[in-house]
């Protein structure tokens, strides 16, 4: 599913994927720069994730350029969420300059970090792989 359109690759134009894994596992793929512009956006669908009754939901940042601090919080808010009501909040961050962010703000302490899909996947216990 498409939720903003466009070609990040091409011109870092902002997207979010959507894709269900078994029964109760989400994972969102986000394409481009992910910023305070698109926040509002991120934390709406990632409430619309749980509100759902995902029990697992992986972010997959395999093709985004860039995350900012309004993001992060949004990610955070998002954790806090889904963990309260005892789901699983997975991130695949496989570029380093990605994975750096998390580092810099020691979140990388904080969110569980994958370097592939198939290993969020795994970790987040739906029992099946992509």
């Amino acid at each position: 599913m498409r939720v903003s359109g466009g070609q990040a690759a091409a011109n870092d134009e902002f997207r979010i994927d959507e894709e269900r894994v078994g029964s109760a596992t989400v994972v969102l793929a986000l394409h481009g720069e992910a910023d305070m512009r698109i926040a509002s956006e991120l934390q709406d669908r990632l409430g619309e994730v749980i509100d759902e009754g995902s029990v697992a939901v992986v972010l997959d940042l395999s093709d985004a350029s860039f995350l900012d601090s309004t993001t992060l919080g949004v990610l955070l808010g998002a954790m806090k969420r889904l963990r309260a009501r005892g789901g699983r909040f997975r991130i695949v961050a496989p570029k380093a300059e990605i994975r750096r962010i998390f580092e810099l703000t020691l979140l990388d302490r904080v969110f569980e970090l994958d370097r592939s899909r198939r290993e969020a996947l795994a970790a987040a216990g739906d029992g099946r792989l992509a």
